[in-house]
């Protein structure tokens, strides 16, 4: 009787590995070759989820260790996410991971460039103006130009000092 006990432990043992990485991997394989979008989905939201699950795993592993059945849970767990008549994966990643990543996706392309946002507070909308058709007569490397020979004298602030030394082509009207 003791062998059927090492047999029943030895196949809990590979169960885990077998459901949340062999069937996934193989069905991924057989998700890339097929032309339906939504098996890609379905795989790519699984491995997205196994790995954070895995961060989470790595950074909670000292609570882990004292929670009864745990190996048993993760199973059942990922036994949801992977079989496709439950589709868990993308129930927990259409429920709870994109809308917080579309928030955190939206407010970085609405975060400005902090050097923006202060030449914008700064400066005034003439001056914005004036650069802007200074940058239309002379192009980019003329404001440039100007903008290194500023640096070197301050008091230069004119396109005809700029021609005199050379800063600025004197075709450039």
């Amino acid at each position: 009787m003791g062998w059927l006990w090492a047999l029943v432990l030895q196949g809990y043992a590979w169960s885990g590995p077998l459901m949340m990485l062999l069937y996934p991997l193989i069905a991924s394989i057989m998700a890339i070759e097929s032309p339906d979008m939504r098996d890609d989905r379905q795989w790519l939201t699984y491995w997205v989820l196994c790995s954070l699950a895995l961060l989470l795993e790595i950074a909670l592993a000292p609570v882990i260790v004292w929670i009864p059945f745990y190996s048993t849970i993760k199973l059942v767990i990922a036994s949801w996410l992977v079989l496709p008549q439950f589709r868990g994966g993308t129930f927990l990643y259409e429920n709870f991971v994109r809308p917080h990543f579309n928030d955190a996706a939206a407010a970085a392309t609405n975060a400005q460039d902090p050097q923006q946002e202060w030449l914008e507070r700064s400066v005034s909308p003439e001056t914005q103006a004036s650069v802007a058709r200074f940058v239309e007569k002379h192009g980019s490397p003329g404001f440039e130009a100007l903008m290194r020979a500023a640096l070197v004298h301050p008091k230069l602030n004119s396109v005809d000092g700029m021609k005199e030394r050379g800063l600025v082509d004197e075709n450039a009207s």
